[in-house]
């Protein structure tokens, strides 16, 4: 398998991603956006998600294209960060247009990071403004790790972090994945180094470590808390509608269930947002779609174990850093 140039989402031509973040709050924003509108669908299969307009996003529903994505720290404070988007993007003339109004469509979602160490003792919600900063800096190349939505996640063994990764096709389309991982369960095999995403690695992008021997004898760590939720997006230019958009990303929970051990669980808001800039049309409709779906969920995998793998210690911090602790750091 090819990963694309920056082995980012942004592979993806025409994606930007920004990302924002307040040190003192250890919590963060992260926007994708594009020059025009997209196609986008969503899939939840968390126990505790918080959402904003991913509704809308349903195949029977009436708005085709949205202006942007949001992934968020701050639980349900993080929403805010959508309006900061929204407004600025209506400033901008961007938006579905109603009458002689232009409503920005910025659907949205959540991680729980407000028992990190950071001070959330805030007046107002810090959240507005790093949407638009977000927004502001939003380009095609960005920061992994402990930057945006990613700032003050946590696994159960390590910090958490954003991650992202991408693939080139056999038909020709690039897919990639971005996601700020937030998790119950854990990215690494217990008392080990080894991701459990690590059969899906391309060369050494998250340490080179391989696979764990005997994984599946023990059981999984996890936070056993209500303080959790990994949210991506996968995106695609490859022409689908928001029915296929929709399979797109539930094939890509594949992903986040090969690489958090457990996933899915009732204290995380698991979610996946699907994405197309419909550039390029599917060349085989049974072949392209099962191709898509299977880079889907391996871009994801590679995403998680990277994000935690590009973690960076910071004031404060409850947990380690897997490259602090790894003897290959």
């Amino acid at each position: 398998m090819q990963t694309g140039p920056k082995n980012l989402i942004t592979d993806v031509a025409g994606l930007k991603v920004g990302n924002a973040q307040d040190a003192r709050v250890k919590s963060g924003t992260t926007v994708l956006t594009a020059d025009a509108s997209f196609t986008a669908a969503v899939h939840v299969m968390g126990g505790a998600p918080g959402t904003r307009e991913t509704d809308l996003l349903a195949p029977d529903k009436t708005v085709e294209k949205v202006d942007a994505l949001v992934l968020s720290g701050g639980s349900a404070f993080g929403l805010d960060a959508a309006s900061g988007v929204a407004d600025k993007l209506r400033a901008d003339g961007r938006g579905f247009l109603v009458g002689d109004h232009n409503v920005p469509i910025v659907p949205a979602a959540i991680l729980f990071d407000l028992l990190n160490g950071g001070d959330k003792g805030w007046s107002r919600s810090p959240y507005y403004d790093l949407g638009q900063a977000a927004l502001a800096g939003a380009s095609g190349d960005f920061a992994l790790g402990t930057q945006g939505a990613g700032t003050g996640a946590t696994t159960a063994s390590f910090k958490g972090g954003l991650g992202s990764a991408s693939l080139l096709t056999p038909s020709g389309h690039t897919v990639g994945a971005l996601v700020a991982v937030n998790a119950l369960g854990d990215a690494v095999v217990p008392d080990s180094q080894h991701f459990w995403a690590a059969p899906w690695e391309i060369g050494e992008e998250f340490g080179g470590r391989g696979c764990a021997a005997n994984s599946q004898t023990t059981w999984p760590k996890t936070k056993l808390s209500d303080q959790n939720t990994t949210i991506a997006i996968v995106a695609t230019d490859a022409d689908l509608t928001k029915a296929e958009l929709t399979r797109f990303a539930t094939a890509a929970h594949d992903g986040m269930a090969r690489a958090l051990v457990p996933s899915h669980t009732p204290m995380d808001g698991d979610l996946v947002f699907g994405v197309s800039t419909n550039a390029k049309p599917i060349q085989d409709p049974l072949a392209d779609p099962i191709l898509l779906g299977h880079a889907a969920a391996t871009c994801l995998a590679r995403a998680i174990a990277r994000g935690v793998y590009a973690a960076t210690p910071s004031d404060g911090d409850l947990l380690a850093c897997y490259r602090s602790t790894s003897p290959q750091s």
